[in-house]
């Protein structure tokens, strides 16, 4: 029992938000429409309040991004069932899986599904829009439920290391870098940029000291099983179920991404090694031959990031015990702040123009001999070419889109959230934020531990002006409306707020 009188209140709850019907999964070019459940897809939330009037809800769901329409429509529940509550205070996150529902409303296309042309009714499967209001009406109703169990509790927090994330970009020796490149060629010439492998750890306990709920914070989206027709958390799934045998089946798991836009847990490297090891281990079959990158045992590889994460838990964990603090400082602020568009220019329009001509004719074809062939829909994945003809289509044409928009206003705004919790800090931001400009929040915070969680908002990638240089996917004009400028302000707005929480 703590000798002090505690001035945190801690609540825990969590909800399903894996759909019992068809949908279609987010995380690729083209539309898949799910063929079952994996694994379940969850939302868990963490409620904390201070005495003097403190408050933050933080939600992470397994999910590929938080769509404004997502966040809104919880925020509108959370607050019409919570009396008083700021709902600007409660801070969604997605874990970047790419086997979880599409939860994106359609955008200018009226009756199909966002960018990927084809209506619900085509594809067989649960419209967007409602399972937006679907998957709100349980977030909100776990944010509720966290918010009235909370309790007198405390707070650790600690540093683990493990093998999640490797940087994706393959640099080559004619100055290029591309995504998921091939390494065992004569051109390779490096990875392009730093990997992250903390594992940022935040514990809760009640009074007597139990460990009731751990947020876990790693720079890696959870795409190993990425190319699947069935729903799926991917490898957060397995950690919660290895992190509950170890430590208790009623155990609360916040799994949070850090900045990781150039991250994936995809080996590119070693491959021949790392699947050996797997198989050594009893966790695969042995595998005679590594082909584009794939240990060829996506479920060996989950688990095995699993355990590895699981094992920096537990050593851990003995050492952050000996420091709750049942009593910290608790500050929290979350802001609307302008940020610098990624600079386009008429060059790079006209460019983009060109690229989605041939898309755009393509699909016009497609569409109409659909249309003539109705019969090709009984064919299995049928929708796949067309799909993604258009999503390609639509991801060249949004330059324009946004060259138009960066005329009216060269500043996008965007929300951030700062959380203070004693001598640790919580950093969000909206996007796929390479992980260069987490460091620089890291290195330069007042906290002596600081979580940057990415992917809190609508995501889109932020590059680094090395991956602009390299081009390739997530650095192109096409995947960036913002650029290393506005990445940048984001580092200096985010270490801006942190240092006046710590005043």
């Amino acid at each position: 029992m703590t000798t002090t009188s505690p001035t945190l209140k801690i609540g825990w709850a969590a909800a399903d938000i894996t759909p019992d019907q068809p949908v279609c999964l987010a995380g690729q070019f083209h539309a898949r429409v799910s063929e079952g459940v994996l694994d379940p897809v969850t939302a868990t939330a963490l409620a904390l309040e201070s005495a003097d009037g403190a408050a933050a809800i933080m939600i992470s769901c397994e999910m590929v991004s938080i769509a404004e329409a997502l966040r809104d429509a919880v925020r509108a529940r959370v607050k019409a069932g919570i009396a008083g509550f700021d709902p600007k205070h409660i801070c969604l996150n997605a874990t970047h899986t790419h086997s979880a529902p599409l939860a994106r409303p359609p955008q200018n296309q009226a009756g199909t599904t966002s960018r990927f042309g084809l209506t619900p009714a085509e594809l067989g499967i649960m419209d967007p829009a409602d399972y937006i209001e679907w998957a709100a009406e349980r977030i909100a109703d776990a944010a509720i439920q966290a918010w009235n169990r909370r309790a007198p509790g405390g707070i650790g927090f600690g540093l683990g290391q493990a093998v999640v994330g490797r940087n994706r970009r393959i640099s080559y020796l004619d100055g290029e870098s591309r995504m998921y490149g091939k390494t065992g060629v004569p051109e390779f010439s490096h990875i392009e940029g730093y990997e992250d492998h903390d594992v940022n750890l935040l514990c809760t306990y009640d009074l007597n000291r139990k460990l009731t709920g751990i947020v876990v914070n790693v720079a890696c989206p959870a795409q190993v099983s990425e190319q699947i027709y069935q729903i799926s958390a991917d490898y957060w799934h397995d950690t919660r179920v290895e992190l509950r045998r170890r430590l208790g089946e009623d155990l609360f798991i916040l799994p949070q991404c850090g900045a990781a836009g150039d991250q994936s847990p995809h080996v590119l490297i070693n491959q021949t090694a790392e699947a050996r090891m797997l198989a050594l281990q009893g966790m695969a079959e042995p595998v005679a031959e590594i082909k584009d990158n794939n240990l060829g045992n996506p479920a060996a590889l989950r688990k095995e990031i699993a355990r590895r994460i699981a094992d920096a838990v537990n050593m851990t964990l003995p050492v952050i015990g000996k420091s709750i603090a049942y009593s910290p400082v608790f500050r929290n602020e979350t802001a609307t702040i302008e940020i610098s568009r990624r600079n386009l220019t008429e060059a790079d329009v006209r460019e983009s123009l060109a690229d989605a001509a041939p898309f755009k004719e393509k699909f016009e074809a497609l569409r109409a001999d659909l249309d003539a062939h109705p019969e090709k829909k009984q064919i299995p994945h049928w929708y796949v070419e067309i799909t993604k003809t258009h999503s390609r289509m639509q991801w060249y044409q949004g330059v324009a889109t946004r060259f138009e928009e960066q005329r009216q206003n060269p500043r996008l705004p965007v929300e951030i959230t700062i959380i203070r919790l004693g001598d640790m800090a919580i950093a969000t931001n909206p996007f796929e934020y390479y992980v260069d400009f987490g460091m620089r929040i890291k290195a330069r915070s007042p906290a002596a531990q600081t979580f940057i969680v990415q992917l809190a908002g609508n995501g889109s990638y932020v590059p680094t002006q090395r991956a602009i240089t390299g081009k390739s996917y997530g650095a192109v004009p096409a995947s960036t409306p913002v650029g290393p400028e506005g990445g940048q302000d984001v580092v200096e707005e985010t270490l801006n707020r942190l240092q006046k929480l710590w005043l």
